[in-house]
């Protein structure tokens, strides 16, 4: 009897192989949802601003090389955005739960589909980066779009191979901290908080970190300075407790994001990179 029972297990075990491996199969991982992405056109959404979007256009003539685009206007893309056979590059508003109002603006890769009907939340995000203060933006975000668009393409490209980065928040470019070390590392003097002190300086910016005024960092931007890493960070202009800060550090001759953090803004903690975030760029800088 005994026999018979382990038996009848191995066989029930052998038969369910199959019925799992068949489940499995018509599983769809975000991967293979965007699989199609170099194929389909991608909309990119022009925003009325006419500063912004002749400074957009034109780096998106020079930039983007992933896929075919076309570009379209807000209206358009509220008529078209539920068609799943078009991508969406548009600048977007974001508004965290204790804030009265938005404070930020994204750059946002969508993917069109029914869902949209019910919000643009709703529809498949495949990255959403942080671009300037909502309101009254610095004028950064220009000198930097050519740097987001290509990490915004390295990143959708590196999500239709594997489905580790479709699902990673940018947080996890955090791990690129290692290539500082063979790199100069700028950091504008707006992007520290009040917690940088002299003392703290002293402490923890090394030889090869400095800090600079930030139009001499946005000038090693513009002129792709190689072996250059720079601070760029977003906050709303006038944050209010509830508000975030993004702080990144980004390569500027390869246009590799090396550090991605963000931290929620206090009645203690105001933006810029904190001292945390000093403490760990000092472990990787020389």
């Amino acid at each position: 009897m005994k026999i018979m029972k382990k038996i009848l297990a191995a066989v029930l075990i052998a038969v369910s192989f199959p019925v799992l491996g068949a489940a499995q199969a018509q599983l769809t991982t975000r991967k293979v949802k965007i699989e199609d992405f170099t194929e389909k056109v991608t909309k990119v959404v022009l925003t009325g601003n006419v500063f912004f979007d002749a400074t957009f256009e034109e780096e998106i003539k020079n930039r983007w090389v992933i896929s075919p685009y076309e570009f379209c206007t807000l209206e358009e893309f509220d008529q078209i955005k539920t068609d799943p056979d078009y991508y969406f590059l548009i600048k977007v508003k974001g508004q965290f739960r204790r804030e009265s109002e938005p404070g930020l603006e994204f750059l946002s890769v969508l993917k069109g589909g029914p869902e949209a009907e019910k919000g643009l939340d709703r529809m498949m995000d495949l990255i959403t980066f942080p671009l300037a203060a909502a309101d009254s933006p610095s004028g950064r975000e220009t000198v930097f779009l050519p740097l987001i668009l290509d990490i915004i393409q390295q990143h959708i490209i590196s999500s239709t191979e594997t489905d580790l980065v479709a699902y990673s928040s940018l947080g996890a470019y955090s791990n690129n901290l290692g290539h500082i070390r063979d790199c100069l590392t700028v950091l504008a003097e707006d992007d520290l908080s009040s917690e940088i002190t002299p003392v703290v300086r002293r402490i923890y910016i090394k030889s090869s970190v400095t800090v600079e005024d930030t139009d001499v960092v946005d000038r090693y931007v513009a002129d792709n300075a190689p072996g250059t890493v720079v601070s760029y960070t977003v906050c709303p202009e006038d944050p209010q407790p509830g508000s975030f800060c993004y702080k990144m550090l980004i390569d500027v001759e390869n246009s590799e994001l090396c550090y991605f953090r963000k931290h929620r803004i206090t009645r203690k903690t105001g933006p810029g990179f904190l001292l945390e975030d000093i403490k760990r760029i000092a472990e990787f800088a020389e």
